[in-house]
């Protein structure tokens, strides 16, 4: 019997290398430089080209689809293995304690943005491959290692993949946690927008929270006056003292400037967080602001504010499988002349559609002239967890791990996996580890990623030469 742990041990250095040389690239999705091109930007496509150089000198065989997604190929036969990986990664935001973009080893963690979500599971799955390749195992099946570059925003990448390539027959994406995920709730975003306008004792010039809508944000900032601005601060110091989060008030010579610091989270559970800009908004609905002001302050201080669960809104649901809808805030955005918007990313199990959410917002947005916009949405995902590609990927979970009991679940967040009917998520977050996707100090333990190889590798080999 191959011993795992040791070859995927024996691949720690060159992987760190190879790992640490891709997490230097700041790929955040870039529109602002986006060209025919580069339609991401040009980070994203720097990643790719990187990782595919990497891979052909590896001895695959690569290709470069317009510079938005690309796959590293061994193998012959009828059927394809799809691994899902992604080079894109989040806004780093602030609060870091090292360079984000420069990933250090401190105390046994790898830390830097990716490190988590997905540079470091992704390559730990090609490492695995990389390693079966090398150790010339006959592959009885085609394996196609592909990786996107926009996971975290719109899948563009992925989608112009399956658009001129066929579906591959089964797959995994390293984009999640352990032990495997066989179910995906569906994901959809919807924006409020509001006009501009005042109205009332208390004038809000401006509101601005969020980076991402699928990211509960960490960060807002709010610019008002009144006929009482020395009170206004004190309320505010008292509010804050009181609150899971910290704060400051700037008195400045056209206002007050308010600043709540929260705590960043993965939109897909936004309890995870403390979300900055509602708790903003909590505190500014107690004050006279009226107008399209007022309505985009009530909306989300009022109904929006701790309830991911959408009670404010006659929207609560629960399915006895997926669990339940969520609501993240994700960016708020106001300005007294030019309006604002709310944008907000919903979780949703099999028996609600998003046209019923909209139908739903829209009896408590439309009276205050507010209007509802739906995004593009992806349906809820399921593979049977006696499927034979959920056993195999179990199997070798269990037996590595000796976590026996495991067993797969059904999860909020949205992962390349359910882009194939036989499609799921496995790894690489095991559940000793904090989760820090999407957060400031993103890490991951080096021996947690060096064990997901391990697993991988056994994975990979029992499915393609069953």
């Amino acid at each position: 019997m191959i011993d795992w742990k040791t070859k995927a041990k024996q691949q720690q250095e060159d992987y760190l290398n190879d790992l640490i040389s891709l997490m230097k690239i700041q790929s955040v999705r870039d529109d602002t430089q986006a060209t025919d091109e580069f339609p991401l930007g040009p980070k994203p496509a720097q990643a790719l080209t990187i990782f595919l150089e990497m891979a052909q000198q590896d001895g695959f065989r690569t290709r470069n689809i317009d510079n938005v997604v690309g796959y590293a190929e061994w193998g012959e036969g009828e059927e394809t293995l799809a691994i899902l990986a992604r080079l894109d990664v989040m806004p780093a935001g602030n609060s870091w304690d090292t360079d984000p973009f420069d990933p250090v080893i401190k105390n046994g963690n790898l830390y830097g943005r990716g490190a988590s979500d997905d540079k470091g599971p992704g390559m730990a799955a090609y490492y695995a491959l990389k390693t079966l390749k090398d150790m010339d195992v006959k592959f009885n099946k085609k394996v196609r290692f592909i990786v996107g570059t926009d996971e975290e925003s719109d899948w563009t990448g992925m989608k112009r993949y399956f658009e001129v390539e066929p579906e591959p027959t089964f797959g995994f994406s390293p984009d999640a946690e352990f032990p495997l995920i066989n179910g995906e709730k569906g994901n959809v975003s919807l924006k409020l927008d509001f006009e501009g306008g005042n109205d009332g004792s208390v004038q809000l010039k401006s509101f601005h929270s969020g980076l991402r809508p699928n990211m509960v944000p960490r960060e807002a900032e709010a610019q008002v006056t009144s006929d009482d601005n020395a009170s206004l601060v004190n309320a505010f110091t008292e509010f804050v003292a009181k609150q899971p989060v910290t704060g400051e008030a700037v008195a400045e010579s056209d206002g007050v400037k308010l600043i709540i610091v929260g705590k960043a989270a993965h939109g897909m559970e936004p309890r995870n967080g403390e979300n900055a800009g509602t708790y903003l908004a909590s505190f500014l609905q107690t004050y006279d602001i009226k107008g399209a002001a007022g309505n985009f302050i009530t909306l989300i201080g009022q109904y929006m504010h701790q309830d991911s669960r959408l009670h404010n809104f006659d929207l609560a649901f629960k399915d006895d499988v997926m669990g339940d809808l969520t609501m993240n805030v994700g960016l708020m955005n106001f300005d007294e002349q030019d309006g604002g918007q709310i944008d907000m990313n919903f979780r949703y199990p099999k028996g609600i559609t998003p046209d019923e959410i909209q139908a739903k917002l829209a009896m408590v947005t439309t009276p205050k002239n507010v209007k509802v916009i739906q995004g593009a949405f992806m349906v809820p995902h399921y593979v049977d967890a006696s499927d034979p590609l959920v056993v195999t990927l179990m199997d070798a979970y269990r037996h590595q791990t000796g976590d026996v009991d495991a067993l797969p679940e059904v999860v909020g967040g949205g992962t390349y996996g359910r882009m194939m009917k036989r499609g799921v998520a496995f790894g690489a977050l095991f559940a000793h580890t904090e989760d820090t996707m999407h957060q400031a100090n993103e890490f991951q333990p080096v021996d947690d990623l060096i064990m997901a190889m391990s697993i991988y590798m056994e994975s990979i080999f029992n499915l393609v030469t069953d």
